[in-house]
């Protein structure tokens, strides 16, 4: 059963960059698809970013689309997201997560299993 572990969130201005690194304890079949969801207080969690097939398909949320960049490294089971031009509303905590496409989700996964998060803030 694959692990993940979140590294990369911290706190910046408005405008600014993160990356987020998600670490996999192996290399998820072939057929899974990774990303990331976000939660922030009060809200649902919500899908962000996903990568399926070594990065030659990613999916976005149309609110970080051209904003945020995911990519995958299947060599050392990492998958990164680096997020830009952040807002204040990117304030959340952020889960890596891996699963199986799916064509019935915006952005293609059902999740199997979830990582512990990493918070990001980003003030105005």
């Amino acid at each position: 059963h694959v692990q993940l572990a979140e590294s990369g969130g911290g706190s910046v201005q408005a405008g600014g960059s993160l990356q987020l690194s998600c670490a996999a304890s192996e290399n998820p079949p072939s057929n899974n698809i990774m990303g990331w969801f976000r939660q922030s207080p009060g809200k649902e969690r919500e899908a962000v970013a996903t990568v399926y097939a070594g990065g030659l398909n990613t999916y976005y949320a149309d609110a970080v689309k051209d904003r945020f960049t995911i990519s995958q490294d299947k060599r050392s089971n990492t998958v990164y997201l680096q997020m830009s031009n952040l807002k204040p509303e990117d304030t959340a905590m952020y889960y890596c997560v891996v699963g199986r496409w799916t064509p019935f989700s915006p952005l293609r996964i059902e999740v199997d299993t979830w990582g512990q998060g990493t918070q990001v803030t980003v003030s105005a």
